[in-house]
């Protein structure tokens, strides 16, 4: 799935903006503060997950500053007697510490899943284009692309057509209409196409995403 995207004609825009850029500057003072090692780390997980940032390491480190500081400086420590490592250093802080970074990226994980529920996405994304369709603001066939997207992750423009069992141009007004709607994308007309987030259907795809405050920000 693509980032939230915020559309041009919002009156919020203006402050989900600012809001991201003050959360981005914030964001990289921190990582800026974490030694090479985690700061590696972070980067290769992020690259090797390819989660757009939604799971994050960094974030996880945040939550818990201080007790990562101490079992790091740990590891620092010398081995206590014969039975832990062969090293000069301790290998028994180090196991403490990779046991705490692993419980980190696990902790992160369960609060993402819990937030977007992914379990019940494919159900509330697909409640939602049948409302559409029976509003006549999307077409009848909407909802199989958009299942299928939510499965491929990406689509390309030519398997339209056959997916929703119908020609060429119908298929082309079904891709117009999602895009009508801001619930897919692609880098160009001829791109593949890949389901995004408007923010003004957060409350309905992902509403545990954001706090109850916030979720009046649509339109």
């Amino acid at each position: 799935m693509e980032p939230l995207l915020i559309g041009s004609g919002s009156k919020h825009r203006p402050e989900l903006t600012d809001l991201a850029i003050e959360m981005v500057a914030q964001s990289a003072d921190f990582r800026r503060s974490l030694p090479v090692c985690l700061l590696s780390s972070h980067a290769t997980l992020l690259q090797a997950l390819d989660t757009g940032a939604v799971w994050s390491l960094a974030r996880g480190l945040a939550r818990h500053v201080d007790e990562y500081k101490s079992h790091l400086a740990a590891c620092d420590e010398t081995r206590r007697n014969d039975l832990d490592g062969r090293g000069n250093l301790s290998e028994e802080n180090l196991a403490a510490f990779t046991e705490l970074f692993l419980t980190i990226c696990l902790d992160q994980v369960k609060l993402m899943a819990g937030l977007m529920q992914p379990d019940r996405l494919r159900t509330r994304i697909l409640t939602w284009a049948n409302e559409e369709v029976r509003l006549n603001k999307l077409p009848a066939q909407a909802n199989t692309i958009l299942e299928a997207l939510l499965y491929r992750s990406q689509l390309q423009r030519g398997d339209v057509a056959a997916l929703g069992d119908t020609g060429e141009r119908q298929a082309r007004r079904i891709v117009s209409a999602l895009n009508d709607q801001s619930v897919v994308t692609s880098e160009s007309t001829r791109a593949s196409l890949f389901l995004a987030l408007p923010a003004t259907l957060v409350p309905r795809w992902m509403p545990r995403l954001f706090p109850e405050k916030t979720r009046g920000m649509e339109g």
